[in-house]
């Protein structure tokens, strides 16, 4: 009877250790199946990081010149692509001004409110102006188109005035488009 009971154990110490490594992270608290990630090809040609020779942090430093903000820091979210700079006070020469260079985005993807969104150019170059991205007046991010697939975004948030931020994001976009990859 020993005999016949072991391997039913063995049976259920196996069965259970493969059900608690298919198991092995959870989302939002649920436990969620491990699976393999497909496997990933070579990008084209075409999908190449157009900021490969640009440093976002000394683009704003650029743009930002004369306007008294303290030299551009990587920012916490993305650190990787994305400079903030940050100036007390009100008025169009303040606030939080960021830049993000993101390749492999198209400057049309994720507008967050489309209604309060409008299409643009800066020297031909074509351009996103979203007004209040998130919500909260005195914010505009413009984003604009950089080769096929990559974009630029300029981030103001002055506090309150979002025509004031958007007149901002606009006189960064006109300084930062010559020194963009042309595509």
């Amino acid at each position: 009877m020993i005999a016949s009971r072991v391997p039913k154990t063995l049976l259920l110490l196996g069965a259970a250790t493969v059900m608690l490594t298919a198991c092995d992270k959870t989302v939002d608290g649920t436990a969620g199946t491990s699976q393999a990630p497909p496997p990933t090809a070579a990008p084209p040609a075409s999908s190449e990081n157009p900021f490969a020779a640009r440093n976002q942090c000394a683009l704003l430093d650029q743009i930002l010149a004369g306007r008294g903000f303290p030299k551009a820091t990587p920012s916490v979210a993305d650190s990787q692509r994305s400079c903030v700079s940050k100036k007390p006070g009100d008025g169009p020469d303040a606030g939080v001004i960021g830049l993000t260079l993101q390749a492999g985005q198209r400057y049309t993807d994720n507008v967050a409110d489309p209604s309060k969104a409008h299409a643009g150019n800066v020297n031909g170059r074509p351009l996103i102006e979203e007004r209040q991205p998130i919500g909260s007046s005195g914010s505009c991010v413009i984003k604009l188109a950089v080769a096929t697939n990559s974009r630029a975004l300029i981030d103001v948030t002055n506090g309150s005035d979002t025509d004031v931020a958007c007149a901002a994001a606009r006189d960064l976009a006109v300084k930062l488009d010559p020194l963009l990859p042309k595509g």
